[in-house]
């Protein structure tokens, strides 16, 4: 899905962590791919993810640095 933009795998990332959990090896799972909007990044901040690559939501303009900025703050209040 890298550069599709055409939504994240968020199954499977929750899936991997419920996984990781399940075995007492928590990972920091970073999500690739699909990712085009902002409720893209707070689905996958709400399952777990701790990042993700937005690499053409960014050149596309999908996303902004603006909106980015603002979930930052956000992430960082919580």
């Amino acid at each position: 899905k890298d550069g599709m933009l055409s939504g994240p795998a968020v199954s499977l990332y929750e899936r991997l962590i419920d996984s990781s959990v399940h075995i007492n090896q928590p990972m920091d799972l970073v999500a690739s791919g699909g990712i085009s909007t902002m409720d893209d990044l707070c689905v996958l901040r709400s399952i777990g993810c701790s990042g993700a690559i937005i690499g053409k939501a960014l050149y596309e303009g999908k996303i902004s640095m603006k909106d980015l900025s603002h979930f930052s703050l956000e992430n960082h209040a919580e």
